[in-house]
């Protein structure tokens, strides 16, 4: 890459999507002598998800449609590389693309926020609670089966308006992305990992790029960070196992520890009913292998009726 040429970061048009490429950015100057504020530039891409507000993202076409267009243009050498929320890609990578590098994970809780109740046990029987996830409705109804719990579509900004609308009694966020848009004076209460177990890659920011463009790949890696990444391989694993898309309801966080990474996972009947768990650990190279084997023993325990409605 020259001097004079721009290397260019394709990204949503949501704020958060903005602060998590700006992040991006601000670790690649730091990261690499050959770049300063004005060599990169980043290009905005509506994607489908964004275009479709008020629709389900199962009925706009599944994980892809937050991803789709920008793809398009790092397929089309448009732009350098591809900042994504890692669990908005789908399952399986888009043929000539890769995500060979992340940056540090930020914390993968869920956040309660409210109007008028200071925590989630305050909340009065029939409350109205808003969430965009399959998994957090399933988790939410273990835990309490008295409250309404109803899709909300929209960025942070749009669903904490609503709340504060009085659209809703209470809405579940992801917690890393309140903290990267520096909103944590709205959360009343970060749920446990035992409570809700996050989204498989929630927290996680990744790097798209071409599976060919060696540059790039070289350039991602003096900012990959090697532990996330590691988790994100089991995790991702576990995912592809199961066959699993935005409709399944399913929790997983690696961690690791030394040289050893411990995966846990919840799996939910599509009624939310029934949960399945199963954990493995092992060493860090085997990650992969790892997230396979928790996918496996997870889907045994389902058994068929679980794959019947899940396809």
């Amino acid at each position: 890459m020259t001097d004079k040429k721009k290397f260019i970061i394709g990204c949503r048009g949501s704020k958060l999507s903005l602060a998590y490429s700006n992040h991006v950015k601000n670790l690649l100057i730091k990261s690499n002598s050959q770049f300063n504020e004005n060599l990169i530039e980043l290009k905005i891409i509506k994607t489908s998800g964004d275009i479709f507000q008020n629709k389900r993202i199962s009925d706009i076409g599944g994980k892809g449609v937050f991803c789709k267009q920008i793809e398009e243009e790092l397929l089309e050498s448009k732009i350098n590389l591809a900042v994504h929320s890692l669990k908005d890609l789908p399952t399986i990578m888009t043929e000539g693309l890769c995500v060979n590098a992340v940056v540090k994970r930020n914390d993968p809780r869920d956040a309660f926020l409210s109007h008028s109740n200071k925590s989630f046990n305050d909340l009065k029987p029939l409350s109205k609670i808003g969430t965009s996830s399959f998994r957090r409705y399933a988790q939410l109804k273990l835990l309490r089966n008295d409250l309404d719990i109803v899709t909300m579509r929209g960025n942070i900004d749009t669903r904490i308006t609503k709340l504060k609308n009085k659209e809703y009694d209470a809405i579940v966020l992801s917690l890393a992305g309140i903290q990267m848009l520096n909103l944590e004076n709205q959360i009343k209460e970060i749920f446990t990992i035992e409570q809700m177990l996050p989204a498989i890659g929630q927290g996680t920011i990744a790097l798209q790029c071409k599976k060919d463009d060696q540059k790039t790949l070289s350039i991602l890696r003096t900012i990959n960070d090697n532990e996330t990444y590691c988790c994100i391989q089991a995790e991702r694993a576990l995912l592809e196992a199961i066959g699993g898309d935005c409709d399944t309801a399913i929790g997983g966080l690696a961690k690791l520890s030394n040289d050893k990474i411990s995966l846990k996972s919840e799996l939910f009947s599509n009624d939310g009913k029934k949960k399945f768990e199963f954990q493995s650990s092992g060493h860090f190279r085997d990650a992969v292998d790892i997230g396979y084997k928790v996918g496996k023993e997870l889907l045994k325990k389902a058994g068929p009726d679980f794959i019947t409605q899940g396809n």
